[in-house]
């Protein structure tokens, strides 16, 4: 069948720019490159691989699993299904991190990423931070071995560790402490495709969605450099809630909610306070 064929085929079981992603990415070029090849004949093995992965789709599977990667602030990252699905949002924070870090000089930083799931915060900030210290943590060894492998690919040298948050962590100091951790309250209604599709360890965070943050914060001052920053995403009804535990247990702390694009609160940072 030539590109062309395949495309039409595909645009039977899915979105046209859904069956173009997936077959752009089988012969591992850009979607646009299509249009400049429409007469080509694909092998069959890949227009095998092209129609099993429609049918995933078909049956209402992401298509980041189908593929198998997701592109996340330019770096290609593995995801499958024992892991959380990256999102925009999630770029926004580690924006929001690059910024702290360039305008306080923290090049040598060292960086804890609790619940680290693919990696992708983690990673990112190594990535473009080569002499930092990263530490990625996650209570899940399937989650922890994707985070691994995009380590490898990346090139990238950083620490891993087998934690429920914080309990296994030795005590030490970090000038950064972030975490996206389950915030979905366990009532709330969500989209099928993630409810059926991604792990529930990775979305769930208790009736308020605040358990993961508690768990995390009961622990936290032993964690704190003199001068730090913490980064959580959050819910975008959570955040006032979750400043007021913040506030019990850091009492000298400065902290600041970010909206994210969509202009709903998505990030919280605390800081030290400066009297």
């Amino acid at each position: 069948m030539t590109v062309e064929e395949l495309i039409v085929y595909g645009k039977k079981y899915t979105t046209s720019t859904h069956a173009k992603m997936l077959l752009a990415t089988f012969l591992e070029v850009n979607p646009l490159e299509l249009l400049t090849m429409l007469d080509k004949i694909v092998e069959e093995d890949k227009v095998k691989l092209y129609k099993d992965s429609l049918k995933s789709l078909s049956e209402n599977r992401p298509i980041q699993y189908v593929i198998g990667h997701v592109n996340f602030y330019g770096l290609i990252f593995k995801v499958n299904k024992n892991v959380l699905i990256p999102r925009f949002e999630t770029e926004e924070l580690v924006q929001n991190i690059k910024n702290y870090i360039e305008n306080k000089k923290l090049y040598n930083a060292k960086i804890i990423d609790l619940g680290c799931g693919s990696g992708v915060i983690g990673l990112t900030l190594k990535h473009f931070f080569k002499d930092t210290d990263v530490t990625l943590v996650d209570i899940s060894e399937k989650a922890l071995k994707v985070a691994e492998d995009n380590a490898k690919t990346l090139g990238l040298n950083v620490n891993f560790i087998k934690s429920d948050w914080f309990s296994n962590i030795p005590i030490d100091k970090y000038d950064i402490i972030v975490s996206n951790p389950p915030y979905i309250k366990t009532e709330e209604e969500i989209e099928d495709i993630v409810k059926n599709n991604e792990p529930h360890l990775a979305l769930y965070g208790g009736k308020d969605g605040l358990d993961c943050y508690r768990n995390i914060l009961k622990d936290i001052n032993n964690y704190l450099n003199v001068n730090y920053l913490i980064a959580f995403e959050i819910g975008y009804l959570e955040g006032e809630e979750l400043k007021k535990i913040i506030k019990n247990i850091i009492p000298n702390s400065k902290i600041t909610i970010k909206k994210d694009l969509s202009n709903k609160d998505r990030m919280l940072f605390v800081e030290k306070k400066i009297d």
